[in-house]
């Protein structure tokens, strides 16, 4: 993409789409292109679908893109990356996380997790897309030390399709992100800019099901201001308030993963894991080659 082209960049609210395409925005910008960004939030914060056009070049009269004419599609969950495939014109490249945020109105059935929403089928992108790059990018920067660093290790993926010095990337990370984290969202991108991800059709089906163990209920107290959101929208009633106004988890073993108390606190005070299960082990050794 030497001589510029169009990026979509898609996920939902809470997943820092908007300010990724900042960072993108500012790497093309300092790699000496011309860059006009457009995106649509709304009411898609926390937990809807929010999507980022961009297009650059020597000189873009708009930001828009249509059907069929991104260069590429970075897409921060996985649901939105099926959603948007039809915006990647053929021969684009697809960067997506397997990331799966399930809104609880697809739970079909939280206790034995039958969900109505797309499973991961790297074999069929493979097919759709042969430039296809997946990866757990979540879990790629948890073991960083912060998961919420996930689209960084995409921008670095991101990085080696486009004509633009290292330097200025890692300077338009640096300057976007909170303080405190720039540190692991550096390590994060060049772990996705070196990582060397392995295509998508390397990958192979899943073991078959087993029991689902119970997720973890993860609570800083010092980050909860005691809204009761969290408490209120419970589908297991897991949680409540104790006597100092802040949520703890009273229930935990009801807990099924649906993540709704994660996405809809105000402070990020709240983080769900879900422990590892065969098909996971199975997609990170894919994905690492």
């Amino acid at each position: 993409m030497a001589e510029g082209g169009g990026l979509l960049l898609v996920g939902v609210g809470g997943q820092g789409v908007i300010m990724a395409s900042g960072l993108v925005a500012s790497a093309l910008i300092a790699g000496g292109y011309d860059v006009k960004q457009s995106e649509v939030h709304g009411m898609a914060q926390r937990g809807g679908v929010v999507f980022s056009h961009l297009r650059f070049g020597p000189e873009v009269a708009s930001p828009l893109l249509s059907p069929g004419s991104a260069d590429a599609v970075v897409a921060f969950e996985w649901g939105e990356a099926l959603r948007w495939l039809s915006y990647l014109r053929p021969g684009g490249t697809l960067v997506a996380s397997v990331e799966r945020i399930v809104p609880p109105a697809s739970c079909a059935d939280r206790r034995t997790w039958d969900l109505g929403y797309p499973a991961v089928d790297r074999g069929a992108i493979a097919a759709w897309v042969p430039d296809a790059r997946l990866v757990d990018a979540r879990a790629v920067a948890g073991s960083l030390g912060n998961a919420r660093a996930a689209n960084s290790v995409l921008l670095g993926i991101l990085s080696t399709m486009l004509e633009v010095p290292e330097e200025a990337w890692e300077a338009a990370v640096a300057a976007g992100v909170p303080p405190r984290t720039v540190d692991v969202n550096l390590r994060a991108f060049r772990v996705g800019r070196t990582g060397g991800l392995a295509p998508a059709g390397t990958w192979s089906p899943p073991a078959p099901p087993v029991p689902r163990p119970v997720p973890s209920i993860e609570i800083t107290p010092a980050w909860c201001k005691g809204c009761d959101v969290c408490v209120r929208f419970c589908p297991e009633r897991c949680l409540a308030l104790d006597g100092d106004l802040k949520a703890v988890a009273v229930q935990p073993s009801l807990c099924t993963g649906c993540r709704l108390c994660e996405l809809l606190c105000p402070d990020f005070a709240i983080e769900i894991t879900r422990p590892a299960l065969p098909e996971d082990r199975a997609a990170e050794v894919a994905t690492r080659g």
